[in-house]
């Protein structure tokens, strides 16, 4: 392995330690926590070594950002696939609502705190555009003449409603699942 290599590997190590303390700090604390003097302590280097790799906390919270994407694709894909033709609008709602619940920190970052990623345009990263479209391709069979991207925006856009009014107290816990269903029935006409 030449020392080119050996550099790189351990640079895409240090970056990926960043962005693991940065989730599972504010998993456990709050994004409050997490500020780059903290995560320095976690990780056992100097904050500039964190400068080194991202230029400020914005940084690093786009990036748990985008892998927080790439989970829940991975989540939404999971539960597209293995539902029947006529559950996978429920079963991809459900899983939705799942990760907001499961992964509050995580969610938040991806859907509510300020982040520089640019979403809903052809720059967007990948993993954006994965979770994205695992919502499209659950909606597809039901688009008939509807913009199927307007669809798919539409019904995301409920179920972020219904999430964060449910996580932050606005609408009572125990009717969740049954506006998740009025949701997904409404959209299964």
């Amino acid at each position: 392995m030449s020392i080119q290599s050996r550099r790189e590997r351990e640079r895409a190590e240090r970056e990926r330690l960043i962005v693991t303390a940065a989730r599972e700090l504010a998993e456990s604390e709050g994004w409050d926590a997490v500020t780059t003097r903290r995560l320095a302590e976690e990780i056992e280097y100097s904050q500039p070594v964190l400068y080194s790799h991202f230029k400020d906390k914005g940084a690093i919270m786009a990036a748990v950002a985008v892998e927080g994407c790439a989970d829940l694709a991975a989540e939404l894909h999971a539960a597209r696939t293995a539902a029947g033709p006529q559950q996978v609008l429920a079963a991809v709602g459900a899983a939705y609502a799942a990760f907001a619940e499961q992964r509050p920190a995580l969610y938040d970052v991806i859907f509510t705190h300020a982040v520089d990623l640019p979403f809903a345009t052809p720059q967007a990263p990948a993993a954006l555009q994965a979770a994205f479209g695992e919502l499209r391709e659950s909606l597809r069979p039901l688009a008939k003449d509807d913009n199927l991207d307007v669809l798919t925006e539409t019904f995301w856009s409920g179920l972020h409603g219904l999430v964060t009014l449910m996580r932050n107290g606005r609408l009572r816990r125990e009717d969740h699942e049954r506006r998740l269903a009025l949701l997904i029935a409404r959209f299964s006409r």
